[in-house]
């Protein structure tokens, strides 16, 4: 992930943002002061009108599905203002609908912005692929979650060994023994393709806890499937060959298994790190790599391609 440093400067700009989930307000608040700027946040329309005439902020960002009056009753109203009453103010829509019809519904309303739900860093920070996102023995203080991309963690024995232990992609979490109190990670963290991942310091994600019960519920929910997950991952490395652990790394890689549709085509990943993630040498891989395609489990048209057919090597005893 891109250093504080390399990321886009707001110093000095004064942001309204409007939403009635305090999760968001605390995910967008962290992202723009990490950023520089000065953030006001309020729960609804009413108030963020309030706030603007007399603040007077350089930018309102406003949700717009909220109780009661939503964003663009809040829009019409900060339009109708005089301009030096902030009627003129720069504004971007915070909402879940994508779409082209959305986009110029929110344009013709008055705003100048389209921001897709869930906010990433991607809007407002950009992460490259191979940056490292925190190192191991690194002081633990916040919480990832992973909007886009995947992320690999690893660790490094004092003989020098490393091993990847996980590969996570959108919707993951990361990061959370701080919760626990754990002082330094364990792991390093590294963005594998181009991702969008959001920092939450880990008094934020307590707070965001302790407010709001569905986020503790998704949150707890994430924690018990990963859990499970783990000890799925010990089974397999304790009694499956390095052929069929290869086979399952694939099939999740692809997103066989989970909820929604299987990704056939699997981000760009060396065989180096696979080998990493299974536990034995890249001779290895390649040659099960290759008796894959030949067996048309896998093809290399543009990028990995992994068949559901390969399921055969896991099941097949």
């Amino acid at each position: 992930m891109a250093s504080l440093a390399a990321r886009p400067r707001l110093d000095g700009v004064r942001v309204l943002v409007v939403d009635d989930s305090p999760v968001v307000l605390d995910v967008v608040r962290a992202v723009l002061e990490q950023t520089g700027a000065t953030v006001t946040a309020v729960d609804s329309a009413e108030r963020a009108l309030d706030t603007l005439q007399g603040e007077r902020p350089d930018v309102l960002l406003s949700d717009l599905a909220m109780p009661g009056r939503g964003g663009y009753w809040l829009i019409g109203q900060v339009r109708a203002l005089p301009a030096e009453r902030g009627g003129t103010t720069p504004a971007a829509a915070l909402t879940a609908y994508a779409g082209p019809e959305h986009r110029a519904s929110v344009l013709r309303a008055g705003f100048q912005y389209h921001v897709e739900k869930p906010v990433g860093i991607h809007e407002l920070v950009d992460d490259d692929k191979g940056r490292t996102v925190f190192v191991q023995g690194d002081r633990a203080d916040a919480v990832f979650f992973v909007q886009r991309g995947k992320v690999k963690m690893t660790v490094l024995s004092q003989q020098g060994k490393q091993a990847v232990i996980a590969l996570l992609g959108p919707g993951d979490f990361f990061g959370e023994g701080c919760l626990a109190g754990q002082p330094v990670r364990m792991a390093t963290a590294t963005a594998l393709t181009e991702a969008s991942i959001v920092r939450l310091a880990k008094p934020t994600m307590i707070r965001a806890l302790h407010r709001d019960a569905v986020f503790g519920e998704v949150f707890t929910a994430y924690l018990l499937s990963r859990n499970i997950r783990m000890e799925e991952d010990l089974v397999d490395q304790l009694f499956n060959s390095s052929e069929k652990r290869l086979a399952r790394i694939l099939l999740l890689l692809a997103n066989f298994g989970k909820e929604g549709r299987p990704e056939p085509v699997v981000p760009k990943i060396s065989q180096e790190t696979l080998a990493e993630m299974v536990g034995t040498t890249r001779s290895r891989i390649s040659f099960f790599m290759n008796r894959f395609r030949k067996l048309g489990f896998v093809d290399y048209n543009g990028g990995l391609q992994v068949h559901s057919s390969l399921l055969h090597v896991v099941l097949h005893d």
